[in-house]
């Protein structure tokens, strides 16, 4: 069996940024079916003080949540929003919190891209914590916001490049 027939290296190499989106909704079990993938990542002591937020088209706090990042277009095109936060009070260590939360982004992003969906990681958004989580209508002394996973039926191919592994590795192996 080669590397690429195992079905979880296969995601890892083929998931991409999708940021164009058909319009057609998406199952609610496909939906909880990501968060599920979310809730497994590893996290420090096992903690797990990721929280989410799901906004679906008709959500009047869409367009709110839409205007505090600069891919506000993404936000609307998208089918739903799935809103990462930690929960403050559950955190022990920024650092590996921070890190949970990344790998809990990640495995929603393949968990997305196993189901047929088209994902993509919205960072920026975190850059004005109060307006992102005054629209999504959260407690800034409770959230820290950490993404904003936008996600719909792909309307568009993803495309990526990679550097060499060897501009990676700090010594030969």
């Amino acid at each position: 069996m080669s590397r690429t027939d195992n079905p979880v290296i296969r995601a890892l190499l083929e998931r991409r940024s999708i940021r164009k989106f058909t319009g057609q909704s998406v199952a609610r079990e496909d939906i909880l079916t990501i968060l599920e993938a979310g809730r497994w990542a590893p996290s420090g002591l096992n903690n797990q003080p990721w929280r989410f937020l799901v906004i679906t088209g008709d959500d009047p706090r869409r367009d709110p949540l839409a205007e505090c990042t600069k891919y506000a277009h993404i936000i609307r095109a998208s089918a739903a929003c799935i809103a990462v936060t930690l929960e403050k009070s559950a955190m022990y260590s920024e650092m590996k919190d921070h890190q949970g939360a990344g790998a809990c982004i990640q495995n929603m992003l393949l968990a997305a891209h196993a189901l047929g969906l088209g994902a993509v990681w919205i960072g920026q958004i975190v850059n004005d914590q109060g307006a992102s989580l005054a629209a999504l209508g959260l407690d800034p002394e409770i959230h820290e916001l950490q993404a904003v996973i936008s996600l719909g039926h792909p309307d568009q191919k993803g495309a990526s490049t990679r550097k060499p592994l060897s501009e990676l590795l700090l010594e030969e192996i």
